[in-house]
């Protein structure tokens, strides 16, 4: 009977640690950026990307996650109009969710509403600054729209979050030299 009492403290105390919601204030966050910029292990640095954008998919709320889940799968199913519909849900319910935003901000690219991409792009770093994710997103935007000084800052911001991004630095490399090339 002795062991009862501490053993409901240590559950306790477990509990009130563990994050109400995983989302991009989730702590765990912290040390795994630290581990982007730290590392030239690219096993680790592929972990660490894999558990990042693990924890801005959990919003903490079981049917939000489902939203958001279910949304992606539209989305990559191209049924645009049905993954709008469940971002849109994601958003009213939980408008300081990055991800949900980050998410909305993707299909309206896919979709080619470059502006409306732009303004989610630009919500979702209001809360979550270092969602390289977005800030590559919004690189491919502007390349899109041919405005090669907005997508090269945009790119190198996710580098300097993300120091591994793939393709990026030949991307930055690329812009750098049109750019050059228009000062001509």
């Amino acid at each position: 009977m002795g062991y009862v009492l501490p053993l409901l403290v240590f559950v306790a105390a477990l509990v009130l640690a563990a994050p109400l919601h995983a989302d991009q204030r989730d702590p765990r966050l912290e040390p795994l950026f630290e581990t982007l910029k730290s590392t030239g292990d690219l096993s680790e640095v592929g972990n660490a990307e894999q558990a990042i954008w693990g924890i801005w998919m959990e919003s903490g709320d079981e049917e939000i996650d489902k939203l958001l889940t279910q949304g992606s799968i539209y989305m990559q199913m191209h049924s645009f109009g049905a993954a709008l519909s469940h971002f849109n849900s994601v958003i009213a319910a939980r408008p300081e969710f990055a991800e949900g935003w980050n998410k909305r901000a993707t299909l309206y690219f896919m979709m080619g509403e470059y502006d409306k991409s732009i303004a989610d792009c630009e919500k979702t770093f209001t809360l979550e600054p270092r969602h390289f994710g977005a800030l590559f997103g919004l690189g491919l935007i502007y390349s899109q729209i041919d405005n090669e000084a907005k997508a090269l800052d945009a790119f190198e911001k996710a580098l300097a979050v993300h120091p591994h991004l793939q393709n990026v630095p030949a991307i930055i490399q690329r812009l750098k030299a049109k750019l050059k090339s228009q000062e001509i």
